[in-house]
């Protein structure tokens, strides 16, 4: 008979992998692989993520890195920019690329434009302007605009054209975008010119599946497919079968997990963390139950805007977050869904603390304040 792991068993596996039931001390290049990468579509706040998983980091030491293109950031899972090392971001590029082309020809904005375009004229065009040097995406527009003009591809808007090539290519976003504590335009270069080694040619899905289990699992085809936006994974995950073992969860539905992966036990402790806006532990699965409350649900995050980040307590969504800082005046402020204990009310003002002493270490004073949200909000 098929094991059944309750919700709290998958929660705490999970936590586990992506290193939020303790700290870990290692590299950061080694544990941005471990978690399979940080969704990172904002400049900065994926450095909390970071912040909140490993000890003895500092956001410069992290920002370092991006400048040495030990890590970048480039379109991966789900069509949206990913922070990764630059040995993933070769191999794991070429796999997403029907997830960009799905987006690329549903996009309301961009499809209708460079339709019927041949996609490979583009690509051509488009390489030697980018690794001539990074460019914005108008600026790489307007290229692509004038040479079309004299190729023969019509008057298509440059927006597209350049939108497009994104979509085709491994673009990276270069420095001083996404360093801590700088900014600097939206400009891109090929992978290939920016790390001096060209994409791999026989990336293998089913390695991407090993990866996901080992930061994300135990998980299911419909969690792969949802982490990753590629579809018909079933198949793929029937070749690694004889390779993996298999759970239920406590609906009934299959899960898959590598033998050694840890699976701690369901009473394990897990501590007060703060997650970012776009934390891949709450991105990651097609059933999110696992982290994910009815009280959590009920904020309705899905349409509001800023996204907001989100507190851990138990393992579980527990409330949200802001650091605001100004004046070398630092406050955290946590609002929870619910009156917390005396405890975990203390262990989540020494978290938040914490997460003060990384963010902003240059501030004067530094304040948490811990506020339940009200039922009229």
């Amino acid at each position: 008979m098929t094991e059944r792991l309750s919700r709290r068993a998958l929660n705490r596996a999970t936590l586990a992998r992506q290193l939020l039931l303790a700290r870990a001390d290692m590299p950061v290049v080694e544990a941005v692989e471990r978690l399979a990468g940080l969704q990172a579509q904002t400049p900065h706040t994926w450095y909390i993520g970071l912040g909140s998983r490993l000890d003895g980091i500092t956001p410069e030491d992290v920002s370092e890195l991006l400048a040495e293109r030990r890590i970048v950031r480039l379109a991966l899972m789900r069509s949206t920019i990913h922070l990764v090392s630059a040995r993933d971001a070769l191999w794991l590029r070429p796999l997403i690329q029907p997830v960009l082309d799905r987006d690329l020809f549903r996009n309301f904005t961009h499809a209708k434009p460079v339709e019927g375009l041949d996609m490979d004229e583009l690509v051509a065009a488009a390489r030697p302007f980018l690794e001539e040097k990074p460019l914005t995406g108008k600026q790489l527009g307007e290229l692509l605009a004038e040479h079309g003009r004299k190729a023969g591809w019509g008057d298509r808007p440059g927006a597209s054209l350049a939108y497009a090539a994104r979509n085709r290519m491994a673009l990276v976003q270069v420095p001083p975008r996404g360093m801590w504590g700088r900014s600097g335009p939206i400009a891109h270069t090929t992978a290939e010119a920016w790390l001096g080694r060209p994409l791999a040619g026989d990336a293998s899905p089913e390695e991407m599946i090993l990866r996901h289990l080992a930061a994300f699992g135990p998980a299911s085809v419909m969690d792969v497919q949802t982490w990753s936006g590629l579809t018909r994974l079933k198949e793929v995950m029937e070749r690694l079968r004889p390779r993996l073992v298999a759970f239920e969860d406590e609906n009934g539905r299959e899960l898959f997990d590598l033998p050694d992966a840890p699976r701690p036990d369901p009473d394990t402790p897990a501590p007060p963390r703060l997650l970012y806006d776009f934390d891949n532990l709450l991105l990651s699965h097609a059933d999110r139950g696992r982290v994910v409350t009815g009280r959590f649900e009920a904020q309705n995050y899905r349409v509001r805007r800023p996204v907001p980040s989100i507190v851990l307590v138990d393992g579980f969504t527990a409330g949200e977050w802001t650091l605001e800082t100004r004046r070398g005046e630092a406050v955290l402020t946590i609002r929870t869904y619910d009156e917390l204990s005396s405890g975990d009310a203390e262990a989540l003002e020494a978290e938040a603390h914490r997460m003060i002493g990384f963010a902003a270490a240059g501030a004067e004073t530094r304040e948490v304040r811990i506020t339940p949200i009200t039922t009229d909000e």
